[in-house]
Parts: structure tokens; C-alpha cells; sequence
């Protein structure tokens, strides 16, 4: 059984930044990476909290792009078949809705890293998450379509409301 979450982290935030790509070059692309992989690990993490979740997962699949795809507008182009898009079955669409919430809300991405700091997840190492919660100027320059809420908001508002109940935000008796 596996109970790494990593292909999964891997493949959402790959899915985001081809998404919504870097502005500028090499740099932008390696800062707008690190941003996407922080938010989509703490979007996983608060999705499977325990070695069992993300074993679950592992067996069930997390069931792709087709989805996100659609909501995007991206489903048009015809090479999803190709052996190139496999990484495209690991995507979670929970995970990456949860992440681009955290990615556009500053103060819900505070309290979901402060819901993971406790989990199972983060006993080995502390983590931390600069670039999701405190970008700077460079960081949002590079992530600017990545960051932006109103190009974000057709995938955030599709697991938004499951994420407000998941951190228990008031926000969730207004959504």
C-alpha cells in the first residue's frame, strides 16, 4: 500500500502551473513551482491527514483532469491520450479546487497551515510555507495568473465550500 501522497502533489501542482503558467522566464517558473507545490501540499495534507487517507488514495485514484479541464477550458486540445499525459490520472480535482483557495486567500491559507502543523504529516519535519503564506514581490510577479482570484475562481469554487467545513471557518455558514 502506498501512503505518499507525493504523486499526487506532484501532478496537481504540475496540472496548476500549465493552468496558469509563470510570468518570465527560468525564475518565474521555479518560483511559481514553489509556490503551486506549497499550496497543493497543504491541500492534500489537509485532504488526507493520516498514512491511511493517502493509502486509500494510492488504491482508489485520485481521478484526474477531466474536470479541471473542462472548467478551465483547457479540455479542447486532443492529446490526453498520448503516454506524455499520464501524470494527468494522479491529479486530484479536490485538492487543486483547495489549493487555488489557498493560493488566492491569504487568511484561509494562514489557517490551513495551521491546521496541518499538527497532523500526521508533519511530525518528521517541521514544514514550511514562506512563498504560500508570505509571497513577495518577485513571488507574485512570477505567480501572477497563478495568484489572480477571478481567473482562479472557476476551480476554487468547486470544493470551496468542503474545504470551509474541512477548517471550520465561519466563512463556511456565509458560502
Amino acid at each position: 500500500m502506498q501512503a505518499d501522497l507525493s504523486p499526487v502533489i506532484a501532478a496537481t501542482a504540475h496540472w496548476l502551473n500549465r493552468a496558469y503558467p509563470p510570468s518570465g522566464g527560468a525564475l518565474a517558473a521555479a518560483l511559481c513551482e514553489v509556490q503551486a507545490r506549497q499550496a497543493v501540499t497543504v491541500a492534500a495534507w489537509l485532504r488526507y491527514p493520516t498514512a491511511m487517507d493517502a493509502a486509500l488514495l494510492g488504491m482508489a485514484g485520485p481521478g484526474g483532469t477531466a474536470r479541471l479541464d473542462w472548467v478551465t477550458g483547457a479540455d479542447a486540445t486532443g492529446d490526453r491520450d498520448t503516454e506524455d499525459h499520464a501524470w494527468r490520472t494522479w491529479v486530484d480535482e479536490v485538492v487543486a479546487s483547495w489549493a487555488a483557495c489557498l493560493l488566492t486567500d491569504p487568511a484561509l491559507a494562514e489557517l490551513a497551515v495551521t491546521e496541518v502543523a499538527g497532523g500526521e504529516h508533519t511530525t518528521a519535519t517541521p514544514a514550511a510555507f514562506r512563498r504560500l503564506l508570505t509571497p513577495d514581490a518577485t513571488d507574485r510577479r512570477a505567480a501572477a495568473l497563478l495568484r489572480h482570484p477571478d481567473l482562479l475562481a472557476p476551480v476554487a469554487g468547486l470544493h470551496r465550500g468542503q474545504l470551509l467545513d474541512r477548517l471550520g471557518s465561519d466563512e463556511a455558514l456565509i458560502a
